[in-house]
């Protein structure tokens, strides 16, 4: 109760009888002792309600800008995250919360899974959001992160979403080559990593397009119960539990790829390098390419983008319906390409 409301309180309720008191004692010898007896006694009284209010101001939030993180980081033991995501679900009670909102929880797949196979999945839990990647051979590609409380169809809209993405990119790393002059070594490098960068926005675009087996992960909200059940499931490497996790806004989820079997490790598909053509353009932007599950190798978990461009391109669109597709909270735009690893 703010101060101003106590004190108005105070009032009503001290200044009548004290009114009345002074009425009957207005005759009285004593009535200049008596008044000042009461100015003393209501002074103190409101003083002291001031001094109490005071102290008693709205706190604000106190975990602003606090952050939870859930899942794997660079140089991460994968076989040591999958046991301990293991043991935490086996612990978490089986009573469900007061909230009956049950706990939030982090899905990793054992391999990449198109969006129609999601929802024998994911189908009957919550969902808020799906994590996605184009493995492509030899090329670093963006994580991105897919709103999805409808599976599979948000996960679909989400995918068409990035491949109009990809495609402004491609077109704009093609009109950054194009306008590259002179014949020098580092003009033509710059060039060919522009060449570069365009095939691979134009891959992944038409993977996307084409609804692409590129979903590795989500985050989906259930009981102790459900959770476990999900974990049984053939398609399933792992639950993680994260009951700590009420606000999805100050969290990151840090997802390992399929491909990551020992150590956490940026993402670079294994797999040759695909040479550029007569013309100048690299074999992935002639093709569609379709990325399968099996593709596997050691790489980064999915907080870090990690995409093929050498220069940022520009911003995603804003909140379109469905909501919009997210790349990583770690960078905002494409990053140089670094070799595959050996």
């Amino acid at each position: 109760m703010r101060s101003g409301d106590l004190l108005r309180q105070l009032d009503q309720r001290l200044l009548p009888p004290l009114t009345r008191a002074v009425a009957r004692l207005g005759d009285s010898s004593s009535r200049s002792g008596v008044l000042s007896w009461a100015a003393l006694v209501s002074s103190a009284a409101v003083l002291a309600t001031a001094v109490w209010a005071s102290g008693d101001a709205p706190v604000g939030d106190r975990t602003v800008g606090e952050v939870t993180r859930v899942g794997v980081v660079d140089g991460d033991s994968v076989p040591g995250y999958l046991r301990s995501a293991a043991a935490d679900l086996a612990a978490l009670p089986t009573a469900v919360p007061t909230s009956g909102d049950g706990t939030y929880a982090l899905v990793t797949l054992e391999a990449y899974l198109p969006p129609q196979r999601l929802a024998a999945v994911l189908g009957d839990v919550s969902v808020s959001t799906v994590f996605g990647r184009v493995p492509l051979p030899g090329r670093q590609t963006e994580i991105v992160k897919v709103p999805a409380l409808r599976v599979p169809e948000d996960v679909v809209a989400g995918m068409a979403q990035v491949a109009v993405r990809k495609d402004t990119e491609a077109a704009d790393y093609r009109a950054r080559a194009a306008s590259v002059s002179g014949d020098g070594a580092a003009e033509r490098e710059l060039r060919e990593r522009y060449v570069s960068g365009a095939a691979v926005a134009a891959a992944e675009a038409a993977a996307y397009r084409t609804g692409c087996a590129c979903v590795y992960a989500a985050v989906v909200r259930a009981t102790p119960g459900e959770l476990r059940g999900v974990a049984a499931r053939p398609d399933v490497r792992a639950v993680d539990p994260a009951p700590e996790v009420y606000r999805l806004e100050r969290t990151v989820f840090t997802p390992p790829l399929p491909e990551q079997r020992d150590v956490v490790r940026p993402p670079a598909d294994n797999g040759p390098t695909p040479e550029a053509t007569p013309d100048g353009r690299d074999e992935l932007a002639t093709s569609t390419p379709v990325p399968s599950a099996s593709v596997g190798e050691s790489s980064e978990p999915a907080p870090v983008v990690t995409n093929s461009s050498p220069e940022p391109s520009s911003a995603e669109p804003s909140e379109p319906a469905p909501p919009p597709v997210t790349t990583s909270p770690d960078a905002d735009g494409p990053v140089p390409l670094a070799p595959a690893p050996s």
